[in-house]
């Protein structure tokens, strides 16, 4: 296996967590790393191999003409690592805009696809993730592009969690074919045909709604990217409060605090399962090799998973998955 090429610079806590997280990898995983960054700021790297460069494109600047002036960009450089083929994937923690228009314009679109997609996977406690699609990469889409993002998905999600027919949904604002905005409509009527489905072994269960997004009723949503950002930061929100509120009561008296010693144990799982750090990162879908988009935040354990996520894509044959998904 080709190394899998990591934006060490990259992310709020770079370059510390994503060399820790790039170690554990290698000893656990057995995987091989290519680091790329600024070797004299990486520190101890456990005998990774780091591919030099000398520049980073930071959170606040433009993503547009950071990819095109920043030639020696660590995250540009990790995706020509990939077009080169001298890495089978990358991984980057850093500006998420950065990562899509590096991988887009150095590795190149799948034949056929109009856009590429961000695949977020949702936790669904006790079952398999609920993968939602365009997660923030294109803000206005097309009904073609929405059937497209429907065939990626899937493809997606029979890849990555053996579903054999993963069912998909139209992200709208009821379950009638009738809701929705005029491109909502037009995606749900292609969406029905059976030959859309012949490339990924997908199924359309009609239009979904924001309350099915963290149930098994569905195994991938799909909307716009406008829509899908806000409904993936509006969870993340929503789940952290929740946590807090709960831990807070826990601690709010006496009585609370002892039986937090028998509930903490148990709700400790969950926790973990709906961590973000628990699932590495998005998916860049629709581009010419494997890309990793992992939250700015991540910790070395994300970056430990998104290593993972990334060896289980490439032995996976996702790129060549995606590419028969959307031949129809």
């Amino acid at each position: 296996m080709l190394p899998i090429a990591i934006d060490a610079m990259g992310g709020d806590r770079g370059p510390a967590e994503i060399v820790a997280g790039a170690r554990r990898a290698a000893a656990e995983l057995g995987v091989p790393l290519l680091l790329v960054g600024r070797p004299e700021e990486l520190g101890d790297t456990g005998g990774i191999e780091v591919l030099p460069a000398t520049e980073v494109i930071e959170m606040t600047d433009d993503v547009a003409s950071g990819v095109r002036r920043k030639k020696d960009a660590s995250v540009v450089r990790a995706a020509e690592a990939v077009r080169d083929g001298r890495a089978s994937a990358m991984v980057s923690a850093g500006n998420t805009g950065a990562a899509m228009g590096s991988a887009l314009l150095r590795m190149g679109r799948l034949p056929g696809v109009t856009r590429p997609a961000i695949a977020t996977p949702l936790p669904v406690p006790g079952s398999t993730p609920t993968v939602l699609l365009d997660a923030g990469a294109n803000a206005e889409c097309t009904a073609e592009m929405l059937v497209q993002f429907a065939q990626m998905g899937a493809a997606f999600a029979a890849g990555r969690y053996g579903i054999e027919h993963p069912r998909t949904g139209l992200l709208s604002i009821g379950e009638e074919a009738g809701k929705g905005t005029g491109v909502v409509k037009e995606a749900n009527a292609a969406l029905q045909k059976a030959e859309v489905w012949a490339g990924s072994g997908g199924t359309f269960v009609g239009n979904v709604e924001g309350r099915d997004l963290l149930t098994d009723r569905v195994d991938v949503v799909v909307t716009d990217g406008f829509t899908g950002n806000v409904v993936l930061k509006t969870l993340e929100g929503a789940m952290t409060f929740m946590r807090d509120a709960i831990f807070k009561v826990m601690m709010s008296t006496p009585e609370a605090i002892e039986a937090s010693q028998v509930l903490v144990p148990l709700l400790m799982p969950l926790v973990r399962e709906m961590d973000p750090d628990s699932y590495g990162g998005a998916l860049l879908l629709g581009v010419d090799g494997v890309c990793i988009i992992s939250h700015g935040a991540s910790s070395a354990d994300a970056v430990f998973n998104a290593v993972g996520v990334a060896k289980d894509m490439v032995d996976g044959g996702l790129v060549d998955r995606l590419r028969q998904s959307v031949k129809v």
